[in-house]
Parts: structure tokens; sequence; C-alpha cells
């Protein structure tokens, strides 16, 4: 069963990680544009800012999706755990997109393979800081706690090795147990 853990004691430490996620890429974005303001606007030449290579359309898309990483850190209550989650989908995806369109007519936000690299990496820490972003009232983190460790604390059982235990009647693998009949069983071999 998918379980996303509420009220993660590391929550502050990856609302501070898509924070400065965020800033970077607001800070690209208007390094990107400043430095790329008097070019077309979906120019494909050699600019560089930050270490990635821009255009104008990249700058403001940039700028776009810094603001609202950065808004949403903010913000908090769980508005940065969906912003993260998707953002994460956005990133990775647009990496993904992008490296196929690399040396193409359609690489239209001048994108190069550092590029690719560094949207990967940007969506796969969106993805951590939106999985354990999530915050709750007590309730629910106690439910969901309930939930993964089972009544006692323990760790829940798995189902499945519950089965087995008990078709062999001693624990050990089906395979191992005997026949109704009370045959014993020959192994292959």
């Amino acid at each position: 069963m998918a379980h996303l853990p509420v009220n993660h004691p590391g929550r502050p430490f990856y609302r501070v990680l898509a924070a400065g996620i965020g800033l970077y890429i607001l800070v690209f974005g208007i390094v990107g544009l400043v430095r790329t303001w008097d070019l077309p606007f979906f120019d494909r030449g050699d600019n560089w800012a930050l270490g990635l290579q821009t255009n104008p359309a990249f700058g403001l898309l940039s700028i776009g999706a810094g603001a609202v990483l950065l808004g949403g850190a903010g913000y908090g209550r769980n508005v940065d755990h969906f912003i993260n989650l998707a953002g994460s989908g956005v990133f990775l995806v647009a990496g993904l997109v992008m490296m196929t369109l690399l040396h193409t007519g359609a690489n239209l936000l001048n994108f190069a393979i550092v590029n690719c690299a560094v949207s990967f990496l940007i969506g796969l820490a969106l993805l951590l800081a939106g999985l354990y972003g999530k915050t709750g009232p007590p309730e629910l983190a106690a439910a969901e706690e309930q939930l993964r460790c089972g009544e006692r604390g323990e760790a829940a059982p798995d189902p499945e090795l519950a089965g087995q235990a008990q078709v062999s009647g001693r624990g050990g693998s089906p395979a191992a147990a005997s026949p109704p009949d009370g045959t014993a069983r020959s192994r292959p071999g």
C-alpha cells in the first residue's frame, strides 16, 4: 500500500531544499533574461547563465517556475507538497523531452545536455521534497504511523509471508510442506 509520511521530522529540511531550488531557478531566469534581452525570443545561440544555456523564452519561463516554487515553499500548508510533486514531474518530463529535441529545430528553449541533467536533478530533488513535505493534524500523522507500523508499534507483517507460514505449518516455504496424504515429497535432482 502506498504511504506518504505526514509531519515527517525532515520536513523543514526538504522545505528549505525546495526554496533553494526555487531561488536558483529564479536567479538563473533573471540573469539569463538580462544577458539575452536584446536577442530574438527563441534564439539558439551560445548564451550561458549560471552554467546553463539560455534564451529569453527560457529566462522568462525560469522566472515563473522559480517564483512558483519559492512562493509555495514560503507559504507551506501542503501547498508546497503539491507544488513540489507537480514540479518534479514537470522538470523530469521537460528534461527528457528537451533531450530528444537537442539537435533539432524544435529546441526552442536553447537547451544543452547540461540543462537536461540539471532538469533531472531538480526534478528528483523536488520529488524528494514533495514526498516528505506533507503536513497534517497529529491524528492523521498517528493514523499513518499506525498503518505503517501496525497496532503495537512493530513493523506490520507482510500478508504474503504470513500466508506462506500458514501453508507449511512451520513457518517455512510452501514447497517444504508435506502433502496432505502423508507421503514425503522427493526433491528433483
